[in-house]
Order: structure tokens, then sequence, then C-alpha cells
């Protein structure tokens, strides 16, 4: 398939859509249109290459899949990556300064291809920058788990990683068709792409260069992005503040972030310059005074009387994205053996203290045992018969208040009376407990009572009962 750019149109920034999710972005790109950049797609199921608008496309592994795909299966992925390696490095060959990879994470071509690709391009010295996504939580956990697995790869193949979690758009737009949900990624990534790569591309009155750029991105880790757009009165304000509070940051403050990329795009309504620095002073204040903060303007006539800002924060650690410690599992504690020396370490559980316990009382028994020599003098030697027992005093003294006790304070019981529960029900409580009773004058005299009682109706109204209120119509 066809690779090459005219010398002519070769922009320095390509980007390049890996698997079916990041092609899928990139032909989203292309419709949208990135000022002066070059689009490129690389999969490995040949018909998806077809229907594909972009001009420029690489299959990959073709003989290892036949055009069939990756099955799901990163390997694979990687397999047919490393392939074609020599054709992706002849496009990045051409005037390449920066490059932008997208891909959808989880699957097999862009889960396995994408690292393949972004080593390469780091080792030609090209500024590169991965913006992927996380599958939606629906795909299911395995493809999360991939997902996870494969950006953890990525990581060490960038200058820069965004990461775009579909989940989150779900929290922005609400439950969507499906067919629009994965628009909205698409819209996001090209969101992501287009603010950065315009930036360089885009001439307003406020330039931004590429080196600019390259000192904000090479080597910078992770970075999160936001955006947003406001219209009328405080719309600088309120643009900006959209965008910090942005569900894409997952809930991460831009505080600590070692540099900034910030794109202001106004439309018909040119943005003053009192709100550029409204926007920012604000970015400042919440960033920190030691962070560089690199920002340039743009206009699209689309946009009309509204701001549309585009944030980018760079220099963080993958701690700041929870989804990759998803199903990570707890690590055994090492302790170190003093006796093995310090850079030896052991592993202890329950059963070794116990065995090692076992073993020390061994010893200390072993100790206390006596040895006898057959020359000692016999009289000095008790002979006892061996059907003569040896009582233990203390033993016996302990057992005889035991019995003393439980006869004094359980008299009522006799010898086995385990077995002989019966005769110890027929025995009345208050005999058992030695209780005496009282004889009671005033029930031994006559008296009468009356067998009438107060009581209410239905209507709470007061109510002569001929029968008991505690006891008649109550269930026992």
């Amino acid at each position: 398939m066809p690779f090459d750019f005219p010398q002519n149109q070769s922009s320095i920034i390509k980007v390049i859509g890996v698997g079916g999710g990041g092609s899928n972005a990139v032909n989203h790109m292309y419709k949208q249109g990135i000022k002066d950049v070059n689009f490129v797609v690389c999969n490995t199921d040949a018909q998806a290459l077809i229907n594909s608008p972009v001009p420029v496309k690489i299959q990959l592994g073709e003989s290892l899949t036949e055009g069939r795909g990756a099955g799901n299966k990163p390997d694979k992925g990687r397999e047919s990556a490393i392939e074609n390696i020599d054709e992706i490095v002849a496009v990045l060959s051409s005037n390449t300064k920066m490059v932008f990879i997208t891909a959808g994470m989880g699957g097999g071509t862009g889960t396995g291809a994408a690292p393949v690709i972004a080593k390469a391009a780091k080792e030609m010295g090209i500024l590169t920058v991965a913006i992927v996504t996380i599958p939606f939580r629906f795909e299911g956990k395995k493809r999360l788990q991939q997902a996870v697995d494969g950006i953890k790869n990525l990581e060490e193949n960038v200058d820069s990683l965004l990461v775009i979690n579909n989940e989150k758009l779900r929290e922005i737009y609400g439950d969507l068709k499906l067919s629009e949900a994965f628009s909205n990624a698409d819209g996001v990534l090209t969101t992501a792409a287009k603010g950065i790569a315009e930036i360089i591309t885009v001439h307003g009155y406020i330039n931004v260069d590429f080196a600019d750029v390259q000192t904000v991105m090479t080597d910078s880790g992770v970075s999160i992005m936001g955006s947003g757009t406001a219209e009328g009165e405080g719309r600088a304000i309120r643009a900006i503040e959209e965008a910090l509070t942005s569900p894409l940051l997952n809930n991460n403050d831009i505080q600590g972030a070692s540099n900034v990329l910030l794109n202001i795009t106004s439309g018909a309504e040119e943005i003053s310059m009192d709100e550029v620095g409204e926007i920012t002073d604000y970015v400042q204040e919440h960033v920190g005074d030691d962070s560089l903060i690199i920002w340039g303007t743009g206009v699209d006539e689309i946009l009309k009387d509204k701001i549309s800002v585009t944030i980018v924060a760079t220099g963080f650690e993958t701690n700041i994205i929870p989804e990759l410690f998803i199903g990570k599992k707890k690590e055994s504690v090492m302790l170190e053996s003093e006796s093995h020396g310090k850079n030896q370490k052991k592993k202890f559980s329950l059963s070794d203290i116990i065995l090692t316990d076992t073993k020390k009382l061994q010893k200390n028994e072993e100790k206390t045992k006596e040895t006898f020599v057959l020359d000692d003098d016999l009289n000095e030697f008790e002979v006892v018969k061996s059907d003569e027992k040896k009582t233990d005093t203390k033993k016996n003294d302990k057992f005889t208040y035991k019995k003393k006790y439980k006869q004094t304070r359980y008299p009522h019981r006799k010898t086995g009376y385990q077995n002989n529960i019966e005769d110890m029900e027929n025995v009345p409580a208050y005999k058992r407990k030695n209780v005496k009773l009282k004889d009671n004058d005033e029930l031994n005299q006559d008296k009468k009572f009356s067998k009438y009682s107060l009581g209410e109706d239905n209507r709470k109204s007061p109510k002569i009962r001929k029968d008991n209120s505690y006891l008649h119509d109550n269930v026992d």
C-alpha cells in the first residue's frame, strides 16, 4: 500500500492511528481537519483499511494475520507491527519532528502494536506523544486488563502519555446510542491532538513554535487534558473553569504540573487582552508559580462568539490514573533474616513460627534430661513396684478442693447428674436454690376479689370487662 508523502506536502507532525479504535479516531480527525498535519492508519484488518478515507495506509502483519485482524490478542498485534516496522520507519523518516500515536487500548492490534511503533519513533529522535483510550466498562474486565498492561508498556516508549477514560465520557454525555458513544470518544481524541498540534501549526497574534512544545512535552510522563467552551459575559473565566473541572481530568488537580500547554481559540468575536489575562492568571494560580505555561491563540469561525480553551498539563506519574491499578494483587511482605545477611530476604509464615517454637521446646526438654552412669550407687534410689503408683499431692489437693467446692456450691447435684436430668427437673427450683419461702398472711386470709376489670373499648371509652385482659384473647 502507498505510504510516501510528497516532499512539499509533508508536515513535521504526523498522526498515526493504530488498530481499530485508533484508526477510527484518525478517520474522524481527517474528516474534521487539523491544519498542517499528515494522517496515517495502521491496522491488521485489511477491510478496515480499505474503508478508511485516510490516503496513507499500512497493513500490519499481512503474512501473519492474512488481513483478518489480531483477534484481541496483543501478542499477535505486537508481532504484526514488528513484521512491518520498516514501512512505519519510512513514513516517519519523511520530515517528521513530532508524532501522535492514537489507539484504543484493550484489543489486539492497538494494544500490542502501539508500543512497538512508539519505540521506533522515539529511537529516531521524534517527539512521541501517545493519546489512548481506556475501554468502556461494558466492554469487559479482560479487555480492561489488557488495556492496563498495554498502557504500562506504552509509557516506557513515549515522551508524553495522555489517557482518556471512555467511561468518563458517560458523565459528560450520559446514556447514548452505541455509535454516538464511540463517536464522542473519537471526538475527544481529536480535541486533544488538535489542541496540541494547532498551537504549532495555526498562526495567530501569539505564536508558539515547535521548540516550545518540545520543551514542554519531552520526557514529560503522564499528561492530563481538559477542555471548556463558553459564551457571553464572563466567557473567559467560565471556559477555563469548565476545562479545569472536566471529567476528562479524572478528578485530578493540575497543581504540581511541571509544564502546561494552553490553546485559546475564539470565533468571530475575537478574544480580548483582558480575557487572555484572566485565563492565564487563573491557570497560573492553580498550577503554581514554578510551572511553565506555554499558550497560543487561534481563530475558528465556527465558534462565532464563543471561546474554546484546551489545557494539557504534563509531568505527572501513572498513580494519578486509578484505572491502571485495577485487579492489582497484594504483594507479600518480605522480612529480612539476620542470619542470612541484609541482602537475602526470607518469607515467614505461621507454620514456620509454630515449628520453630516446637523445636525450641524439644531442645529445652533435652537439656533437662538427666544422664546416669551404670557405676552409680543403686542404694541411693528407692525401688518401687510396678503396680504401685506415686500420687501427686499437689494435683490431689487441687482435685479435692474443686470437688468440695462443687458440693458446697451445688448441694442438690448428685453424682452423675448429667445422666439423671429427670431427677433434677423433679426438684422445684426454689429447693434446688435453697430458697426458704415465708408464709404470706395476706394470701391466707379469706378475701373476695372481683371478677370484673376496667378496660377500654374500640373507641377508647371506659368499659367493664368480665374476663382478664392480660390472658383473654392473647396468644400464649
